[in-house]
């Protein structure tokens, strides 16, 4: 006999698949733009969120990290991990799962799938923050690292900048391939660069988004002009970074949370006293982002919480009245609360 669960315990759960589906349903260039808005709207609360950096469990292989956050109503949290290395096994650098739960009850509202929504995410807020700190008019990009995250971060940029046109450089050419061709429908003008100098030869936008754990130079000072804007997304752990200090020296740099940032971002290789400004407060119009052509900027992303806080609730509301989940039955739910051992051994004489 199957004892039913009450509809209360039931927790809705968006697959893989449905993810899938719900994307191709809204528009993926729509979900980029919205996505931006959800996140852009809660930074402008910032005050209103618990923070405190990504726990972290690290390894030689790798990281695992949880990132909870709440706004004194509603709580969430990530599951995700880092692991380069994975590739050379066929399996994915970075896989991730979300939870959200009603802060009131400590029940659950939605487990998700966050591997390909921290990807939406990442891009998302990639995007935003270009909204607020790229040159005015910012036509061209170039990407340098042309794995997971490169066609979002591409589409993004168009979504919400209107960018046309997208350099693509990697130390592996299959990756380029891959991403040529998978950006070739969109009507975005690609092309494929022999060296990250050539891509970044006449970018706006330069974002770099490579996965080794290691101190990399993907750009060197000498290479990097005025007026551009960089948006760096690799660094992202301890022992982590894509750029040169001398280029953090030249620009005026942007973070989200610095207690984590100084942790993980790129402004690990700087002293203490190095000058960083937290976006939200160029959002909130509380301090200036861009303020002249000539003018370097850096958003120094690792990621940060609130951001996939914004996403998981983006999601919750945008399978109401679908069919783009299932239910769990994953909570206990006895008729009297404190008779779980009761509810268990009714079970027991039902089956």
């Amino acid at each position: 006999m199957h004892i039913a669960p009450s509809k209360l315990a039931l927790v809705p759960f968006v697959s893989v698949e449905n993810m899938m589906r719900l994307v191709h349903h809204i528009g993926v260039e729509t979900v980029l733009r919205e996505l931006a808005n959800e996140i852009e709207a809660d930074f402008l609360r910032w005050a209103a969120f618990d923070k405190t950096p990504r726990v972290g469990s690290h390894s030689e292989d790798g990281v695992i990290e949880l990132m909870p956050t709440s706004d004194g109503q509603i709580y969430s949290f990530k599951y995700v991990n880092g692991h380069p290395q994975n590739m050379k096994r066929g399996l994915q650098t970075v896989t991730a799962f979300g939870l959200l739960a009603d802060v009131p009850t400590g029940y659950p509202l939605l487990l998700t799938e966050m591997t390909l929504l921290t990807a939406l995410r990442t891009a998302a807020t990639s995007a935003m923050a270009a909204r607020h700190l790229a040159p005015a008019g910012s036509k061209t990009m170039a990407i340098i690292g042309n794995g997971a995250q490169c066609e979002f971060q591409a589409l993004a940029m168009r979504a919400v900048l209107g960018i046309d046109h997208v350099k693509l450089y990697d130390l592996d050419p299959k990756a380029t391939r891959k991403a040529e061709a998978n950006l070739r429908a969109t009507g975005l003008k690609i092309s494929a660069c022999a060296s990250s100098q050539e891509a970044i030869e006449g970018a706006q936008i330069i974002t770099t988004c490579t996965a080794d754990k290691a101190y990399a130079t993907i750009l060197t000072d000498n290479m990097i002009g005025t007026g551009v804007h960089i948006n760096a997304i690799g660094g992202d752990c301890p022992g982590k970074t894509e750029l040169h200090p001398d280029i953090l020296m030249r620009a005026d740099t942007f973070v989200e949370y610095p207690p984590q940032t100084w942790i993980e971002g790129e402004i690990q290789q700087m002293p203490k006293d190095y000058p960083i400004t937290e976006l939200w407060r160029v959002i909130a119009g509380e301090a200036k982002g861009r303020k002249d052509p000539d003018q370097i900027t850096l958003f120094d992303s690792v990621g940060f919480a609130i951001e996939d806080f914004s996403a998981i609730r983006y999601i919750r509301e945008k399978i109401r009245g679908t069919d783009f989940y299932q239910e769990l039955d994953m909570i206990a739910d006895p008729d009297d609360p404190r008779d779980l051992f009761g509810m268990l051994v009714r079970a027991g004489e039902a089956s």
